[in-house]
């Protein structure tokens, strides 16, 4: 069912209802996968790729901060911090634990993905341009019509998406590219329906 969204005003930006249903959803997803599941991505967080109908597969999304140069540092210093894997992903998993996803409007609706060098995948979205990313968990669907572009490696989200990766994979190949995915919400679907 596509909805007309309403709108809230929040620290001076516009931010669809719909959007903010969504991050608030994405938060809980993530926060009960970091305490209950040792940070394993769930459904909810690896949508199913659609371009123009046909779908390509699944691939893991990040939430990301709106100003994310503060918790990069902090994944960096992790990261360089000791080669030790686990040591890394305990740190992480206190990290995320605590406080990081309680606030959803802190959170960008411009979601990120990592993807390896030369990736098949990475073509096919470029060159459409576009996609629908078609979430599902606990009876919750989202369709999200999204803008994909590629992101500089010196530009924040792609910091941010790569170091919070190389917390998780302790072999981070090189030459990895990062794509953003900006939604339309005004074409987004949701079901059941925001009340």
């Amino acid at each position: 069912m596509t909805r007309t969204v309403n709108t809230k005003r929040t620290s001076g930006n516009i931010v669809p209802q719909l959007c903010a249903h969504f991050l608030g959803w994405q938060c809980r997803l993530r926060q009960y996968a970091i305490r209950h599941a040792g940070g394993q991505p769930t459904s909810g967080m690896r949508p199913s790729v659609l371009v123009s109908g046909k779908e390509l597969g699944q691939i893991t999304v990040l939430i990301i901060k709106r100003d994310p140069k503060n918790i990069t540092m902090q994944f960096r210093h992790m990261v360089k911090r000791t080669h030790d894997p686990a040591d890394r992903y305990d740190a992480v998993l206190q990290t995320l634990a605590a406080a990081y996803y309680q606030k959803p409007l802190e959170f960008s609706d411009e979601m990120t993905a990592l993807f390896g060098p030369d990736s098949e995948f990475v073509k096919t979205l470029l060159k459409a341009g576009r996609c629908t990313l078609a979430f599902e968990q606990y009876n919750q669907t989202y369709r999200v019509p999204c803008k994909v572009r590629n992101l500089r490696e010196r530009s924040a989200a792609y910091q941010a998406t790569y170091w919070h990766n190389s917390l998780f994979n302790p072999v981070m190949p090189s030459g990895v590219q990062v794509l953003a995915f900006r939604p339309d919400w005004r074409h987004a679907q949701v079901e059941p329906p925001i009340t």
